[in-house]
């Protein structure tokens, strides 16, 4: 049960925001097998004042569409999936809507299971 967290500076067209949901969304279902409709996922726009980045950090030429993506999921995936989740974000939203791998910027936070509550108050994988 991953929760995606995408931020990005502010000015994208809905359509834009929707291939970086439908991107991020299909990269985890192919790489981290994430059920269907298991998408929990929440965009922020930021101002230029409110949104910095590193534009060389790495030798990774950054642009100001540079996207971050968080997502936070159970400590279940091995370094191959998480390899695999990453390179297949980069690509989906390389394809659509069109963003340069360099800007393509994803954390994953891990938790363990019992550190979920789907709603009801209940601990669900717990």
């Amino acid at each position: 049960m991953p929760l995606a967290h995408i931020s990005l500076r502010t000015g994208k067209t809905e359509a834009y925001r929707q291939a970086i949901f439908d991107g991020v969304y299909r990269a985890m279902r192919e790489t981290f097998d994430v059920p269907e409709d298991d998408q929990f996922m929440f965009l922020t726009e930021h101002e230029a004042a409110n949104f910095r980045y590193g534009a060389t950090y790495l030798d990774v030429a950054r642009s100001d569409d540079l996207v971050f993506i968080q997502i936070t999921a159970n400590n279940t995936r091995g370094v191959e999936q998480k390899k695999a989740l990453f390179q297949r974000i980069a690509a989906l939203l390389g394809d659509n809507p069109g963003i340069r791998s360099e800007d393509v910027f994803v954390s994953l936070v891990e938790v363990v299971k019992e550190n979920w509550s789907l709603g009801r108050g209940l601990a669900q994988y717990a």
